[in-house]
């Protein structure tokens, strides 16, 4: 059993890149599914597919790389908010990832979010992980 499903989805995508793979299989869950949406519509991954095998089902991810330097999309993902240690930010203090150009995944009242997103509507939340 995992205990943080969230830091286990993304050390998987993490250590996918660092190995070069092109795709990679997740165990699925609605917030990884969220999650990997958010991935998809910010340009970080390159495609994905839900795959119902057994009750929990997986998610294949297809990563994203630079054609003539081979280099991921992806160059670093970290997550904040732990099972130990939450971290919530209002509206007010979003976090701003590589003054804009990263994101950062939130989980809020309407859904998984990104910071810019968030500010748009004017909600704080869970700050999941950040992206870049």
């Amino acid at each position: 059993m995992v205990t943080d499903p969230i830091a286990d989805y993304l050390t998987r995508i993490r250590n996918a890149i660092k190995a070069n793979h092109r795709v990679v299989e997740i165990p699925a869950s609605n917030m990884k599914k969220e999650m990997t949406k958010v991935l998809l519509e910010k340009g970080y991954i390159q495609n994905f597919k839900f795959e119902k095998a057994d009750a929990q089902g997986t998610i294949k991810i297809a990563l994203k790389y630079n054609p003539e330097t081979k280099k991921s999309a992806i160059t670093h993902l970290e997550r904040i908010s732990k099972p130990g240690l939450r971290k919530y930010a209002d509206a007010e203090t979003l976090p701003r990832v590589l003054n804009g150009l990263g994101i950062a995944i939130l989980s809020t009242s309407k859904g998984i979010l990104t910071d810019k997103e968030a500010r748009k509507e004017h909600i704080g939340g869970e700050v999941l992980c950040y992206v870049y």
